[in-house]
């Protein structure tokens, strides 16, 4: 089992634009069953954890429907909709303990933080997240919320190229930094 931070970014290091849009994103091209695609990807988690901003831009741009069949923690202080039938948490617990409520529901799956840089830099900074994944589209953005908000070494594991995507796939270095 491992923990993931699976994302798309632009060029210059931004995951939306600054009121939180992804429409840059999603016109794109990109093959759904290419190398390191989200639907292959999303067939390996187990449970999920998001931000408020990212769950509450799913929900609208989902007319308020659930799509995922995992269950999902939401990192918020606000009270937010939950849509009927949706295995969601609201939450505001210290990240260890949330993480290790995933674990326990997952099973043998690996644990997916869909969105927000600095909700997947806490859980690294708790020594959690095991993988970055990130789909670089060719756009750049200028300003927004960044990728990984957080100093963090990373080791590449893979690259590939998906239509008009850069796929990087990289191991969370657990080295002791060089303290010279």
């Amino acid at each position: 089992m491992a923990t993931h931070y699976f994302t798309a970014s632009s060029l210059d290091g931004f995951i939306a634009t600054t009121d939180h849009s992804l429409d840059w994103l999603l016109k794109q091209d990109v093959d759904p069953d290419g190398a390191m695609a989200y639907q292959q990807f999303e067939k390996t988690i187990g449970a999920l954890a998001m931000g408020a901003s990212t769950y509450e831009w799913v929900l609208e741009h989902e007319q308020g429907e659930w799509g995922y069949t995992q269950p999902a923690w939401v990192f918020t202080h606000r009270d937010l909709p939950v849509p009927d039938g949706a295995e969601v948490t609201l939450t505001q617990a210290p990240i260890a303990e949330v993480h290790a409520a995933m674990t326990a529901a997952a099973g043998e799956q690996d644990l997916w933080i869909i969105g927000g840089g600095d909700l997947a830099g806490q859980f690294a900074d708790a020594g959690l997240l095991d993988e970055v994944w990130v789909q670089f589209a060719p756009v750049t953005l200028g300003a927004g919320p960044p990728l990984f908000p957080r100093a963090l070494d990373l080791e590449l594991l893979d690259v590939a190229r998906n239509r008009d995507f850069l796929c990087g796939r990289y191991r969370v270095s657990r080295r002791t930094p060089n303290t010279k």
